[in-house]
């Protein structure tokens, strides 16, 4: 079944057009709600995942995570919000094509 589901794209770029800093704010976020697997490797949960779209790089938040995890999400919409942002939904599959 290839069911879309609804993803909030987060970019490195504040609502003015300038650059957010520091640049590594999507790695921190992604690693904060990451877990380690067996082979002691980083894995990104599902429903927040640093990805690269348009040669820009980007949080990519499946708006599952609402139902999912309403903390974590209510706190990557915050610092979205807080920093200024830019953020749009889209609707995606698991390839994030956007």
């Amino acid at each position: 079944m290839n069911r879309a589901t609804q993803k909030l794209i987060i970019e490195g770029i504040r609502e003015d057009g300038s650059q957010f800093r520091p640049s590594d704010w999507i790695e921190r976020i992604s690693a904060t709600l990451a877990t380690f697997g067996p082979d002691h490797r980083l894995r990104y949960a599902h429903g927040v995942q640093p990805k690269i779209i348009n040669g820009r790089k980007c949080l990519v938040v499946d708006l599952l995570l609402r139902q999912e995890n309403p903390a974590a999400y209510e706190y990557v919409l915050a610092f979205a919000k807080a920093n200024q942002l830019r953020m749009q939904e889209i609707a995606g599959d698991d390839d994030d094509a956007a």
